[in-house]
């Protein structure tokens, strides 16, 4: 008997997709192994950022009382799911950030096997594998992956809706799009697209019969209308509690009120789009993907190689847009990890393109591996989010460095310093301090606010200082009046005095200065009747400051 040639690209791509529990758990530890060694270095760091105030507070409230709106830190009102899995990990391994991270990378390994999946249902096995392994090392997804934050456990769950919408399944869509809101609340987005966009085919689908979906699906808009339901009653029952429909009186002004603005809104809009096609190395892929459209497609045994199907994308399309005009128009802070469920799914379909048009299309996959691998570790020439890449290691790293300082030189002082700070020196469990500092807060260090510091120089012994924002060398636009206008209006820039122009503005020294990369933290003391300051008690009250995003 002749053996059977091995099957080609096109029908591999055609063949049913093997959903059994014993290869996705294959996979998914797969995925999870690799995550967990590549991320090794990372996994004992304590806590940043947003992590320290507000979703790690969160969700020890919730391991601790079992309450779902957080007491120690003012409520955002996020959905609680991402926290009830910290708070789960916790009473069966014990509270430690070893712990934290791993629970969040098993949340990653999931997502990347949704990914996966989605991918081989909407193109073929060459392009899950380039697709997932991309998405795996891209800056952005890689950090986020170990950090105790949500963005990206939302996208995950909403890379299996999307599988279950493709592969019409409507009840396991309704449950993952559920999942995904309750792990945060933005991912509604998706069904709220879809459900759009599924009203609108009706009407095109004769001009433009390849936009809707084949006939004899079961799918129906009202379907992708349910998941909000779970999320209604989430809203429902915070009101209910806090008397806060959508968070706190500040983080509402601050992701919604100051925001819409019909100047911000398309400033915002650019910004975001770059995040899409450009940010991190992703202009690379999107030039490369452009390119390629000038080519016909590759030929297999005659037949060219097949697109992903034209109402698929379309159905990504839907949800980009509204994550596009969505996250344009909110939020305070114009962070990459809110386009975390949709930047895979342009990377996904960059990525088809290539194989089905590029001859060495692995050759370039491999180039733009290389480009997100060096975005871990080079900052760009801009400013930036220190959580998109390694830079937020480096914070970690000088902040305990710093504290560690303080805590042997100046153990029961009174601490002059600004958010995020002030929360690591109060909050031992965050992994900075052993026993709390008595804190006195500024909103940072502009010169306004170390003047108001200076006014009330009698209320602290000591400063820790810190950059609250990465100031690159030589960044682009810098002699640009007008846009440093903008940025300070619309998007909370400021510049952060020097270590040496705080201290003689507080009449200290510095005695502590680490800088790494574009960021910096000192300790300022002061020469003063230091046993006196260090026995006085504070006069302002410690500040616990969250402005989560």
């Amino acid at each position: 008997m002749a053996a059977r040639a091995a099957p080609s690209d096109l029908e591999t791509r055609s063949q049913p997709i093997d959903s059994g529990w014993g290869q996705q758990l294959l996979l998914f530890a797969l995925f999870f192994a690799g995550l967990m060694l590549l991320h090794a270095p990372l996994l004992r760091l304590p806590y940043f950022w947003d992590e320290a105030g507000y979703y790690i507070p969160a969700a020890r409230d919730l391991y601790l009382s079992g309450a779902l709106i957080p007491q120690s830190t003012p409520s955002n009102a996020h959905p609680p799911l991402v926290m009830a899995w910290l708070a789960l990990a916790w009473r069966v391994a014990g509270y430690s950030t070893l712990v934290t991270r791993t629970a969040m990378l098993a949340l990653a390994a999931f997502s990347l096997l949704g990914l996966f999946r989605l991918s081989r249902a909407a193109a073929n096995l060459h392009v899950a594998w380039a697709t997932t392994a991309l998405v795996a090392i891209y800056p952005v997804f890689f950090t986020q992956s170990s950090l105790a934050q949500v963005d990206l456990p939302a996208a995950g769950f909403t890379f299996w809706a999307l599988l279950a919408y493709f592969e019409d399944h409507p009840w396991k869509q309704v449950v993952w799009f559920s999942l995904a809101a309750l792990a945060k609340e933005t991912a509604i987005l998706a069904p709220v697209a879809l459900f759009g966009w599924q009203l609108i085919v009706p009407y095109i689908r004769l001009r433009w019969p390849g936009l809707a979906p084949a006939k004899g699906r079961r799918t129906r808009a009202f379907y992708l209308v349910l998941p909000v339901v779970p999320l209604a009653g989430w809203y429902a029952y915070h009101y209910a509690k806090t008397g806060y429909l959508f968070g706190n009186p500040e983080f509402f002004r601050y992701n919604l009120a100051a925001t819409l603005n019909p100047l911000r809104i398309p400033l915002a809009m650019l910004m975001r789009v770059w995040q899409v096609c450009g940010y991190f190395g992703l202009y690379l892929l999107t030039l490369a993907g452009l390119l390629a459209m000038l080519r016909s497609p590759q030929k297999e045994s005659g037949v060219a190689r097949p697109r992903i199907e034209i109402w698929q994308q379309a159905a990504f399309a839907a949800v980009l847009l509204a994550y596009l005009l969505f996250m344009s128009a909110v939020g305070g802070a114009v962070l990459a990890r809110y386009l975390l469920p949709v930047v895979p799914l342009v990377i996904l379909a960059w990525v088809s393109t290539l194989w089905r048009r590029a001859r060495y299309w692995k050759l370039i996959a491999g180039a733009i591996a290389i480009a997100f691998v060096a975005g871990l570790f080079a900052n760009p020439p801009y400013g930036f989010s220190l959580e998109d890449n390694l830079a937020y290691r480096d914070y970690i790293v000088m902040h305990a460095g710093a504290s560690r300082f303080l805590a042997m030189r100046y153990p029961n002082a009174r601490v002059l310093t600004a958010w995020p700070a002030s929360d690591e020196l109060t909050r031992p469990w965050l992994g900075y301090v052993a026993r709390p500092f008595h804190v006195v807060r500024i909103e940072d260090f502009t010169a306004p606010q170390v003047e108001l510091a200076t006014a009330a120089r009698s209320q602290f012994d000591v400063a820790l200082v810190f950059s609250t924002k990465y100031e690159p060398p030589h960044p682009l636009l810098e002699d640009w009046a007008a846009w440093q206008g903008i940025k300070e209006k619309f998007f909370g820039y400021h510049r952060d005095l020097l270590p040496d122009e705080i201290a003689p503005r507080l009449s200290g020294r510095i005695l502590y200065h680490k800088k790494e990369n574009g960021q910096w933290v000192a300790v300022i003391a002061f020469e003063e009747d230091k046993n006196k300051a260090q026995d006085a008690r504070m006069q302002w009250p410690a500040a616990s400051y969250s402005r989560s995003r």
